[in-house]
């Protein structure tokens, strides 16, 4: 009955139409950046570009996570002109090649955001700030200077599904902090939001381990969960390997993520975390037959 308890019947208003998450779905991740932490994720030329979007969804991919901004530890600080300019060159490229594609734009910058929505019909707005609270994964969590956060401002005007991330270390301080971040964002009339617990955000290994042991408990805020564990260090420093070698072990957390509620998987590798998605959804539907009791 695990299967059943955790089955989620969410569904996120997408360029008005319906996006169905009572079966989870995969977000492919596609880097516009020279250094994002895993090389295989990065393209940069047109046809790179179009190839790896085109391979995302031919995979089975039903978002593709556009980003322009590294937010690996130590990566360099990029203007937010050289962020809108690399966004527009591949959003440009992806909505001339594949026009049908759900597209989210992974920045905490509020203008990067509205550009990626207005002029290019972007779905979704993946904030890895929580609303300005940090800016790239090696910086602290710092109090906010303003009473509402520019990029919640900027997401009651935009009106599409905001992807909003955590960089609480625990369960405790994401269901305090959440609760108060969306009663403002329902305030300001923001309809659909997605909470990231943030792995790798503000937290040590063990944090990531605590919070992915117990993600359970934030289904009681009664949103979708996106989890983003892609062959992250989570997976190679407890493992001593490498990104490049984080497969196997990222498809294991894939697993426990969607026994554990989530509804969108953030990923490097579309087939292998559809596969996954198939497995457990099967589960789920066998653990909801009715049993047949058999007497010894």
């Amino acid at each position: 009955m695990i299967y059943s308890g955790l089955h989620n019947t969410y569904a996120v208003n997408v360029n008005g139409r319906l996006l169905d998450l009572s079966s989870p779905v995969v977000m492919g991740i596609l880097n516009v950046t020279p250094d994002s932490f895993y090389p295989a994720s990065r393209a940069v030329a047109e046809e790179g570009i179009a190839g790896r979007v085109e391979e995302m969804i031919s995979e089975g991919a039903a978002i593709i996570d556009v980003g322009a901004f590294s937010t690996r530890p130590g990566a360099d600080e990029v203007s937010e002109q050289e962020e809108m300019t690399r966004l527009q060159q591949a959003l440009a490229v992806i909505t001339k090649r594949h026009p049908e594609t759900v597209l989210s734009v992974d920045t905490f910058r509020p203008d990067v955001a509205r550009m990626a929505v207005e002029e290019y019909g972007v779905a979704f707005v993946n904030d890895v700030s929580e609303g300005g609270r940090s800016q790239v994964a090696d910086m602290p969590v710092t109090p906010r200077e303003e009473t509402v956060p520019a990029m919640f401002q900027m997401m009651a005007r935009l009106r599409v599904p905001y992807i909003l991330m955590s960089v609480e270390k625990d369960i405790e301080g994401m269901l305090k902090t959440w609760s108060e971040e969306l009663n403002l964002l329902r305030s300001l009339g923001v309809k659909d939001v997605i909470l990231d617990p943030g792995f790798g955000f503000g937290k040590t290994i063990d944090d990531n381990y605590r919070v992915m042991a117990h993600m359970q408990n934030l289904k009681i805020l009664g949103v979708p969960l996106l989890v983003g564990v892609s062959r992250k260090s989570m997976v190679y420093r407890l493992l001593d390997t490498s990104p490049e070698e984080a497969l196997n072990g990222t498809t294991a957390l894939h697993v426990v993520s969607l026994l554990k509620g989530a509804s969108i998987l953030r990923v490097h590798d579309v087939r292998q975390a559809v596969e996954a998605v198939r497995i457990v959804e099967k589960l789920r539907l066998m653990g909801n037959e009715k049993s047949t009791h058999i007497v010894l």
